[in-house]
């Protein structure tokens, strides 16, 4: 594993309590809110997990927007709205940034990624020379499955060096692929990268050495792999499905 300050584009995300009046409306009513403590992120990989509802989307976004990045996702060179959606969370934090600038960065958001590659589309047929498309591999991403589009942008389109910030990457991948995710993860941490990450995949997050925080109605805290409560759930659901099974049809 590296860890290099180097690689540390981001150090942390603060909340600016200040300018606070109120935590009753979103996205200031979200757990990950309610429950927030300064974030230090870790130089290689840190992952964002919880369940749905846990604003874990909404607080990559903030991230994004308080960074340059459009809110549906891409380089910070796109500026496309699909539907303006996004909350205003970018104002309410403070992001430490390090000393080192990234050379590459993507926000990668699974929910908006059709809009991503439907921009591209656009765009390469008003530019003359080299085409967008060529980044991702050179085939329309919209001529490919979502797994395969997707893998098109880890693979041919993230280039090293970079920040990334992927909100559910797993949402289109074969538990196959989520695995090559990992060796596609550590080859762009070896090439100096930092990424942060939300997934609901234990596949994802046993990624070795990165820093996982897990957020729930009650806190938000770093927990180990096997303390999340996803990798506690599959392996109940592995070790004793049928138990499991028939205590959940049963109650039906």
């Amino acid at each position: 594993m590296i860890l290099s300050d180097a690689t540390t584009y981001i150090k942390a995300v603060q909340l600016k309590k200040e300018a606070i009046h109120s935590y009753d409306e979103f996205p200031l009513n979200l757990p990950v809110i309610q429950t927030f403590e300064e974030i230090t992120f870790h130089p290689n990989v840190t992952f964002i997990i919880g369940e749905n509802g846990m604003g874990k989307s909404t607080f990559l976004e903030g991230i994004a927007l308080s960074l340059g990045f459009n809110p549906e996702g891409g380089s910070r060179n796109f500026n496309f709205s699909s539907y303006d959606s996004h909350s205003n969370l970018e104002d309410f934090l403070r992001i430490a940034k390090g000393v080192n600038r990234p050379k590459d960065s993507f926000f990668f958001r699974a929910e908006s990624f059709y809009n991503v590659a439907t921009n591209i589309e656009e765009l390469d047929k008003e530019v003359f020379g080299p085409k967008i498309i060529d980044a991702f591999g050179g085939k329309s991403l919209h001529e490919q499955s979502h797994g395969e589009s997707f893998f098109a942008t880890f693979i041919d389109r993230f280039q090293g060096e970079g920040l990334y910030i992927l909100d559910e990457p797993e949402a289109a991948l074969s538990p196959l692929r989520q695995v090559s995710l990992l060796a596609r993860i550590d080859e762009l941490v070896k090439e100096g990268s930092q990424l942060i990450i939300s997934t609901h995949s234990p596949i994802v997050m046993a990624y070795p050495n990165a820093k996982i925080l897990q957020i729930t109605e009650d806190s938000m805290k770093e927990v180990a792999l096997e303390e999340t409560s996803h990798y506690v759930l599959m392996k109940q659901f592995f070790d004793d499905r049928e138990r499991l099974l028939y205590h959940l049809f049963q109650s039906k």
